[in-house]
Protein backbone atom coordinates (compact mmCIF):
# COMPACT_ATOMS: atom_id res chain seq x y z
CA UNK A 1 0.00 0.00 0.00
CA UNK A 2 1.32 3.43 -0.94
CA UNK A 3 1.13 6.13 1.71
CA UNK A 4 1.16 9.73 0.57
CA UNK A 5 3.34 12.32 2.25
CA UNK A 6 1.97 15.73 3.14
CA UNK A 7 3.90 17.20 0.20
CA UNK A 8 2.32 14.74 -2.21
CA UNK A 9 -1.12 15.61 -0.77
CA UNK A 10 -0.32 19.29 -1.38
CA UNK A 11 0.90 18.66 -4.92
CA UNK A 12 -2.12 16.50 -5.69
CA UNK A 13 -4.65 19.16 -4.72
CA UNK A 14 -2.59 21.99 -6.22
CA UNK A 15 -2.78 20.28 -9.62
CA UNK A 16 -6.55 20.02 -9.32
CA UNK A 17 -7.22 23.60 -8.20
CA UNK A 18 -8.49 24.74 -11.59
CA UNK A 19 -11.19 22.06 -11.61
CA UNK A 20 -13.27 23.17 -8.61
CA UNK A 21 -16.05 25.00 -10.45
CA UNK A 22 -16.19 22.79 -13.55
CA UNK A 23 -19.51 21.04 -12.96
CA UNK A 24 -18.57 18.18 -15.26
CA UNK A 25 -14.89 18.19 -14.33
CA UNK A 26 -12.87 16.17 -11.87
CA UNK A 27 -14.99 17.37 -8.93
CA UNK A 28 -18.31 16.60 -10.63
CA UNK A 29 -19.32 14.36 -7.74
CA UNK A 30 -19.02 17.28 -5.29
CA UNK A 31 -21.36 19.35 -7.45
CA UNK A 32 -23.76 16.42 -7.61
CA UNK A 33 -23.89 16.04 -3.81
CA UNK A 34 -23.80 19.78 -3.04
CA UNK A 35 -27.57 20.01 -2.33
CA UNK A 36 -27.35 17.02 0.02
CA UNK A 37 -24.43 18.50 1.95
CA UNK A 38 -26.11 21.89 2.31
CA UNK A 39 -29.36 20.25 3.43
CA UNK A 40 -27.50 18.14 5.97
CA UNK A 41 -25.84 21.22 7.49
CA UNK A 42 -29.17 23.05 7.70
CA UNK A 43 -30.86 20.08 9.34
CA UNK A 44 -27.96 19.47 11.73
CA UNK A 45 -28.21 22.96 13.20
CA UNK A 46 -31.99 23.11 12.71
CA UNK A 47 -31.91 26.29 10.66
CA UNK A 48 -32.99 26.92 7.08
CA UNK A 49 -31.58 30.43 7.15
CA UNK A 50 -28.18 31.09 8.66
CA UNK A 51 -28.26 34.86 9.11
CA UNK A 52 -25.11 36.10 10.82
CA UNK A 53 -24.08 32.67 12.09
CA UNK A 54 -20.28 32.46 12.05
CA UNK A 55 -19.09 29.39 10.13
CA UNK A 56 -15.59 28.03 9.63
CA UNK A 57 -15.19 25.80 6.56
CA UNK A 58 -12.00 23.80 7.11
CA UNK A 59 -10.36 22.48 3.95
CA UNK A 60 -12.68 24.61 1.85
CA UNK A 61 -11.04 23.80 -1.49
CA UNK A 62 -12.44 26.05 -4.18
CA UNK A 63 -15.27 27.20 -1.94
CA UNK A 64 -18.29 25.07 -2.81
CA UNK A 65 -19.59 24.71 0.75
CA UNK A 66 -18.43 28.19 1.75
CA UNK A 67 -20.47 29.75 -1.06
CA UNK A 68 -23.49 27.58 -0.28
CA UNK A 69 -23.45 28.75 3.33
CA UNK A 70 -22.80 32.37 2.41
CA UNK A 71 -25.82 32.39 0.10
CA UNK A 72 -27.94 31.35 3.09
CA UNK A 73 -26.76 34.38 5.05
CA UNK A 74 -23.90 32.99 7.14
CA UNK A 75 -20.67 34.85 7.87
CA UNK A 76 -18.20 32.37 6.41
CA UNK A 77 -14.46 31.91 6.83
CA UNK A 78 -12.92 29.31 4.54
CA UNK A 79 -9.40 27.98 5.06
CA UNK A 80 -7.26 25.69 2.94
CA UNK A 81 -3.57 24.85 2.92
CA UNK A 82 -3.35 25.06 -0.89
CA UNK A 83 -2.94 28.66 -2.04
CA UNK A 84 -4.22 27.88 -5.54
CA UNK A 85 -7.50 26.64 -4.04
CA UNK A 86 -7.96 29.86 -2.09
CA UNK A 87 -7.19 31.96 -5.17
CA UNK A 88 -9.87 30.10 -7.12
CA UNK A 89 -12.33 30.46 -4.23
CA UNK A 90 -11.71 34.21 -3.89
CA UNK A 91 -12.16 34.80 -7.61
CA UNK A 92 -15.39 32.82 -7.81
CA UNK A 93 -16.82 34.54 -4.72
CA UNK A 94 -16.00 37.96 -6.18
CA UNK A 95 -17.69 37.04 -9.47
CA UNK A 96 -20.82 36.16 -7.49
CA UNK A 97 -20.70 39.19 -5.15
CA UNK A 98 -20.24 37.03 -2.05
CA UNK A 99 -18.30 38.28 0.97
CA UNK A 100 -16.35 35.28 2.25
CA UNK A 101 -13.19 35.50 4.33
CA UNK A 102 -10.78 33.10 2.63
CA UNK A 103 -7.40 32.34 4.21
CA UNK A 104 -4.42 30.22 3.22
CA UNK A 105 -3.91 28.28 6.41
CA UNK A 106 -2.43 24.90 7.33
CA UNK A 107 -4.48 24.26 10.43
CA UNK A 108 -2.34 21.30 11.47
CA UNK A 109 0.53 23.74 12.03
CA UNK A 110 -1.07 27.19 12.32
CA UNK A 111 -3.62 28.67 14.69
CA UNK A 112 -6.85 30.58 14.15
CA UNK A 113 -7.76 33.18 16.75
CA UNK A 114 -11.50 33.49 16.07
CA UNK A 115 -14.38 31.50 17.54
CA UNK A 116 -17.23 30.13 15.44
CA UNK A 117 -20.80 28.92 15.90
CA UNK A 118 -20.39 26.12 13.36
CA UNK A 119 -17.27 24.34 12.13
CA UNK A 120 -17.56 22.25 8.97
CA UNK A 121 -14.93 19.64 8.13
CA UNK A 122 -15.94 17.87 4.91
CA UNK A 123 -13.68 15.27 3.28
CA UNK A 124 -10.67 16.38 5.34
CA UNK A 125 -10.11 13.94 8.22
CA UNK A 126 -9.30 11.03 5.90
CA UNK A 127 -6.33 13.00 4.52
CA UNK A 128 -4.71 13.75 7.89
CA UNK A 129 -1.90 11.92 9.66
CA UNK A 130 -3.45 12.54 13.09
CA UNK A 131 -7.15 13.40 12.92
CA UNK A 132 -7.56 13.17 16.71
CA UNK A 133 -5.02 15.93 17.38
CA UNK A 134 -6.62 17.97 14.63
CA UNK A 135 -10.07 17.73 16.24
CA UNK A 136 -8.68 18.55 19.67
CA UNK A 137 -7.14 21.70 18.24
CA UNK A 138 -10.19 22.79 16.26
CA UNK A 139 -12.31 22.45 19.40
CA UNK A 140 -10.63 25.60 20.73
CA UNK A 141 -12.25 27.57 17.90
CA UNK A 142 -15.81 26.42 18.60
CA UNK A 143 -18.19 28.48 20.73
CA UNK A 144 -19.98 26.80 23.66
CA UNK A 145 -22.91 24.77 22.27
CA UNK A 146 -21.41 25.24 18.82
CA UNK A 147 -21.93 22.62 16.13
CA UNK A 148 -19.20 20.46 14.62
CA UNK A 149 -20.22 18.91 11.29
CA UNK A 150 -18.03 16.30 9.62
CA UNK A 151 -18.11 14.10 6.57
CA UNK A 152 -15.59 11.34 5.97
CA UNK A 153 -15.25 7.69 4.89
CA UNK A 154 -15.75 4.53 6.89
CA UNK A 155 -12.92 2.01 7.15
CA UNK A 156 -13.83 -1.46 5.89
CA UNK A 157 -13.43 -3.57 2.78
CA UNK A 158 -16.70 -2.26 1.33
CA UNK A 159 -15.58 1.37 1.63
CA UNK A 160 -12.20 0.52 0.12
CA UNK A 161 -13.86 -1.10 -2.87
CA UNK A 162 -16.36 1.69 -3.50
CA UNK A 163 -14.27 4.75 -2.58
CA UNK A 164 -10.96 3.71 -4.13
CA UNK A 165 -11.27 0.72 -6.44
CA UNK A 166 -14.57 1.75 -8.00
CA UNK A 167 -14.97 5.54 -7.60
CA UNK A 168 -11.32 6.46 -8.19
CA UNK A 169 -9.79 3.76 -10.33
CA UNK A 170 -12.72 2.49 -12.42
CA UNK A 171 -15.50 5.09 -12.66
CA UNK A 172 -13.11 8.07 -12.32
CA UNK A 173 -15.67 9.89 -10.16
CA UNK A 174 -12.82 11.08 -7.95
CA UNK A 175 -9.29 11.98 -9.08
CA UNK A 176 -6.97 9.00 -8.71
CA UNK A 177 -4.70 8.85 -5.65
CA UNK A 178 -7.03 11.08 -3.65
CA UNK A 179 -7.48 8.58 -0.80
CA UNK A 180 -5.46 6.16 1.28
CA UNK A 181 -7.39 3.35 2.91
CA UNK A 182 -5.28 3.36 6.09
CA UNK A 183 -6.53 6.90 6.89
CA UNK A 184 -10.22 6.04 6.74
CA UNK A 185 -12.13 6.32 10.05
CA UNK A 186 -14.78 4.04 11.51
CA UNK A 187 -17.87 5.85 12.87
CA UNK A 188 -17.49 4.14 16.23
CA UNK A 189 -13.92 5.48 16.49
CA UNK A 190 -15.13 8.98 15.76
CA UNK A 191 -18.08 8.72 18.14
CA UNK A 192 -15.89 7.45 20.99
CA UNK A 193 -13.40 10.28 20.49
CA UNK A 194 -16.10 12.97 20.30
CA UNK A 195 -17.90 11.74 23.41
CA UNK A 196 -14.61 11.75 25.34
CA UNK A 197 -14.05 15.35 24.28
CA UNK A 198 -17.29 16.80 25.63
CA UNK A 199 -19.44 16.64 22.51
CA UNK A 200 -23.13 15.78 22.86
CA UNK A 201 -26.00 14.78 20.55
CA UNK A 202 -23.64 12.87 18.28
CA UNK A 203 -25.55 11.65 15.24
CA UNK A 204 -24.62 9.93 11.99
CA UNK A 205 -26.10 9.75 8.52
CA UNK A 206 -24.91 7.80 5.53
CA UNK A 207 -24.88 8.81 1.88
CA UNK A 208 -25.41 6.34 -0.95
CA UNK A 209 -25.70 6.44 -4.72
CA UNK A 210 -28.93 5.24 -6.31
CA UNK A 211 -27.93 3.87 -9.74
CA UNK A 212 -31.55 3.61 -10.86
CA UNK A 213 -32.16 7.33 -10.35
CA UNK A 214 -28.53 8.38 -11.00
CA UNK A 215 -28.60 10.42 -7.82
CA UNK A 216 -27.32 10.52 -4.26
CA UNK A 217 -29.41 10.39 -1.10
CA UNK A 218 -29.04 10.42 2.67
CA UNK A 219 -29.89 7.33 4.69
CA UNK A 220 -28.72 5.49 7.80
CA UNK A 221 -26.21 3.27 6.00
CA UNK A 222 -22.79 4.57 7.03
CA UNK A 223 -20.78 1.68 5.54
CA UNK A 224 -19.07 3.97 3.01
CA UNK A 225 -19.45 7.78 3.15
CA UNK A 226 -21.02 9.27 6.24
CA UNK A 227 -21.85 12.54 7.96
CA UNK A 228 -21.52 13.25 11.65
CA UNK A 229 -22.89 16.19 13.61
CA UNK A 230 -22.50 17.05 17.29
CA UNK A 231 -22.50 19.98 19.71
CA UNK A 232 -19.88 21.14 22.18
CA UNK A 233 -20.99 20.65 25.75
Amino acid sequence: MRFKSKKSEFDHFSRLSGEWWAKNGKFKILHDIQPIRIKYIQNAINKKKLNKIKILDVGCGGGLISEGMSKLGAKVTGIDFVEENINVAKLHAAENNLKINYLVKNFEKEDIKSKFDVIIIFEVLEHLDDWKSFLKKIKLNLNPNGALIISTINKNLISKFFAIDLAENFLKWIPQNTHNYHKFIKPEELEFFLSKNNYKNITFKGMVYDPFKSSWKLNYNSKINYFCSCFLN
